[in-house]
């Protein structure tokens, strides 16, 4: 009889008195039944959308160890966006992969196989989860080429389905030197379409170009608004996907799209030109509120989410995705991670401030049976 395992697993909890707290508890898995499988949990990664459950509203510079536990405080204006998960202690780690240990009887074949994982509570020793819901790596292949597969391979793809799907031939990303852009630089190429990189340093534009890009801006310099420009008048870029969020930047790229559109007006238009810009905002990395300036009449700011857009996908689209990146996992869809840590070594003061800034090049990879 297949035995219950103990392990143990990250939980992050936001307390009544304004403070995060994350814990290394212990976990007990049951012998899977039919249809399931046992993983131990080999490579998770620490993804922005991770920080949303882990860290949450900390503020990082408040980090401290206390009775065994990362803590930090969270800034009152804050707390009132967390009144739902006060007291819920959260398992946290969206993705990942490991090899399978244990199998319900009719899964028996995959004991031994590496598996890519989706389903959340990955940041632990070992997680069971149904058959159908992992992905099947080929023979040989190592944990770590798939820890992350489903998030940013398939945001990537999505952003170039919706793409097409609305009948826009170029676009705009920006915190483009992520592990996300980097995959959407080599999908672009491969494909096509004509792709404007935003970026916010010299060393990230000096990046992407490294990797292939060729309309790179930086909106750190003084000529970003022309550069811009110039760079939608030359690809034809009429919808973008904005990591950023908070700020003025989806209106500086609303703005910088009409510019080009106008100039096709053969007369003056107190509406502004009739193409539609679109943009979609994907991530907060600026949790500030974002600031729209009137511009024209024919643009439109939405959000972008992944489970959304599968979901309105369809299966076959769904599964067309997943074999490319499958088969692509070391090239394409290859991740680069700056350090592999522990579930321990995720609660140190230092590394937490670290993964926390979600600075480009520094990706964190958690191997739980470290």
């Amino acid at each position: 009889m297949t035995e219950t395992l103990k392990g143990k697993a990250l939980h992050s909890l936001v307390t009544e008195d304004a403070k995060l707290r994350i814990s290394l508890e212990d976990i007990e898995i049951a012998a899977p039944g039919p249809g399931e499988i046992v993983v131990r949990v080999e490579a998770s990664p620490i993804n922005p959308s991770d920080l949303g459950n882990l860290t949450g509203p900390v503020d990082p510079a408040t980090f401290r160890n206390e009775g065994g536990a990362l803590v930090g405080d969270i800034p009152a204006d804050r707390m009132p966006a967390m009144a739902s998960r006060i007291g819920q202690a959260l398992a946290v780690g969206n993705e990942g992969a490991g090899t399978v240990i244990q199998a319900g009887p009719d899964q028996q074949h995959l004991i031994g196989r590496t598996v890519a994982l989706l389903g959340g509570g990955l940041y632990a020793t070992y997680r069971k989860l149904p058959a159908p819901d992992v992905w099947l790596l080929p023979e040989g292949a190592k944990a770590a080429e798939g820890a992350s597969l489903f998030i940013n391979p398939r945001t990537a793809l999505g952003f170039v389905e919706t793409l097409r799907a609305e009948g826009h031939k170029a676009m705009i990303h920006t915190a483009a030197a992520s592990n996300l852009g980097q995959m959407l630089v080599r999908i672009c190429k491969a494909d096509g379409i004509p792709l404007v990189c935003v970026v916010r340093s010299p060393a990230q534009a000096a990046l992407l170009r490294g990797i292939g890009a060729e309309h790179v801006v930086d909106s750190s310099a003084a000529d970003f608004r022309d550069t811009l420009i110039d760079a939608i008048d030359a690809t034809g870029a009429t919808i973008a996907f904005d990591a950023v969020g908070g700020g003025t930047l989806a209106s500086q790229l609303i703005d910088a799209m009409e510019v080009v559109a106008a100039r096709g007006l053969g007369a003056y238009n107190r509406y502004g030109s009739g193409v539609l810009k679109q943009v979609y905002i994907y991530g907060t990395l600026d949790p500030g509120p974002t600031v729209i300036h009137r511009i024209g009449y024919s643009w439109n700011v939405d959000g972008w989410l992944l489970t959304n857009f599968l979901q309105k996908a369809g299966p076959e689209t769904a599964a067309r995705l997943r074999q490319r990146i499958i088969d692509e996992r070391n090239t394409t869809f290859a991740s680069a991670y700056s350090a592999t840590i522990s579930l321990a070594e995720a609660l140190k003061p230092d590394i937490a401030r670290a993964y926390e800034r979600k600075s480009t090049g520094a990706k964190c990879l958690v191997n739980p049976n470290l």
